[in-house]
């Protein structure tokens, strides 16, 4: 089966961190301008400039929310799958302001921040999760998403807390 576009959410299963954006980066890696549309929830210019950095069009990076629009996303869709370029304006933005050149800590939310802090701590997902008043479940996802934004992908010899950690002590 030849596939003519593919559409993927930045993050996507076994760790819902950034499985989906390497997936389309290797999908073009190894069929060059092949056509993908990536969706996110969260403006990520890092992972913008990763998209974009072979230089070819037939790329999207949309944000979540603007694909309600059912016309607009099937435009977007058909615009890569034809060979064009859809960003959306928030990414835009972003990418022009250079909001991704700061420090990785920088892309971490407010609340993804306090659950770093927490950690640095010392404090378990039980212990955040009860400090925060939130389930251990919303811990492990603002979690993952640290991982992520703080480019700490998942490696056997390795332990992405104690990294985290380490990456904001050094921001401090």
């Amino acid at each position: 089966m030849d596939v003519d576009v593919a559409v993927v959410d930045v993050r996507m299963p076994p760790s819902f961190t950034n499985e989906g954006l390497v997936a389309a980066i290797e999908a073009r890696a190894a069929r060059p301008g092949f056509p993908v549309l990536v969706l996110s929830q969260y403006v990520e210019p890092l992972y913008a400039r990763d998209l974009l950095a072979s230089g070819e069009g037939a790329v999207g990076y949309l944000l979540k929310d603007r694909v309600a629009d059912v016309d607009n996303f099937v435009a977007a869709v058909g615009q890569v799958a034809s060979g064009g370029t859809v960003l959306d304006p928030e990414v835009v933005a972003a990418l022009v302001s250079g909001a991704g050149q700061a420090s990785p800590l920088a892309r971490l939310t407010p609340r993804e921040s306090e659950v770093l802090t927490l950690m640095a701590e010392g404090r378990s997902n039980a212990a955040i999760a009860a400090r925060m008043f939130v389930t251990e479940k919303a811990v492990g996802k603002h979690t993952n998403n640290i991982f992520a934004k703080l480019d700490l992908p998942q490696a056997s010899d390795d332990n992405r807390r104690v990294l985290a950690v380490l990456a904001w002590l050094q921001g401090k």
